[in-house]
């Protein structure tokens, strides 16, 4: 039988270490364990066979399936076992074996991971890497040390994103492809060497996004893959012309600061 707390059930092979903070409705299924500095907010879930440890906050309604490991030192000879944190967010889904690591010093010692993402399993979270919200990842993707992923991206089956690359929100990666540099928003990739293949129109599409936008946002592609100048000039030439949000935001990706080059349309 579980033990039954304030509707929080925890079942007796569970391990719970003292300090470990468990909020209302929990539930902590069979040979679970749970580290000190954990701190599981209202309606987490964890299915059995699952650790959480170091100092690690899993937000409300979040589910974590059986053999996960969460909030472990981050797989980095440079980490000398300083102090580093995993923050993950509200009502996300974290399949079969899925990894999630505490950030580094020299990454601003924290990874964040957004709400309402699904980690599907096999996948990876890397050190000081920044999730945002509606973030999907596909089987055995894996995202190394300090990458940002926007809001609303799609990373497909076997996906490796080289570390410190960012991609932009609303992007797709497609299955088995290698994301070596920088991704537009809206930007679909694919191949065995990530390209820009064009935009992700169907998750536009999904989202609701205005036709005229739609529009707008195949004509900045078009100008990116074919106008005069460098990529950069490009970009800051549509920043000039355009009157859409949502190519603006691209612009606005491209111009910003980052520690990758872009992939670019073929």
């Amino acid at each position: 039988m579980a033990a039954t707390t304030s509707e929080t059930e925890i079942h007796p092979s569970a391990v719970i270490e003292t300090g470990a903070q468990i909020g209302q409705g929990v539930r902590i299924g069979p040979f679970c364990h749970i580290g000190p500095e954990v701190v599981l907010r209202d309606g987490v879930e964890l299915k059995s066979h699952v650790v959480v440890t170091g100092d690690t906050v899993v937000g409300e309604e979040t589910v974590i399936f059986s053999f996960a490991c969460i909030g472990e030192i981050p797989q980095d000879l440079k980490f000398k076992g300083e102090k580093s944190r995993l923050e993950i967010g509200a009502r996300n889904r974290i399949r079969e074996h899925v990894t999630m690591n505490a950030g580094t010093e020299g990454g601003g010692g924290v990874t964040r991971v957004g709400d309402d993402g699904l980690f599907m399993a096999g996948s990876h979270v890397a050190h000081d890497v920044q999730v945002g919200n509606r973030v999907v990842v596909v089987n055995s993707a894996a995202l190394a040390g300090h990458c940002v992923i926007e809001d609303d991206v799609i990373i497909g089956g076997l996906v490796g994103v080289h570390q410190w690359v960012r991609i932009g929100q609303g992007a797709i990666i497609g299955a088995v492809t290698m994301v070596t540099n920088d991704v537009i928003p809206y930007g679909l990739v694919q191949a065995p060497r990530g390209e820009l293949d064009g935009l992700n129109l169907v998750g536009l599409k999904r989202r609701g996004v205005p036709r005229s936008d739609i529009t707008a946002l195949r004509a900045a592609f078009q100008m990116l893959a074919q106008g005069e100048g460098t990529f950069q000039t490009r970009a800051r030439r549509l920043g000039d012309e355009t009157e859409s949000t949502y190519v603006r935001q691209i612009v606005d990706f491209i111009t910003g600061t980052s520690d990758r080059s872009f992939l670019t349309p073929r």
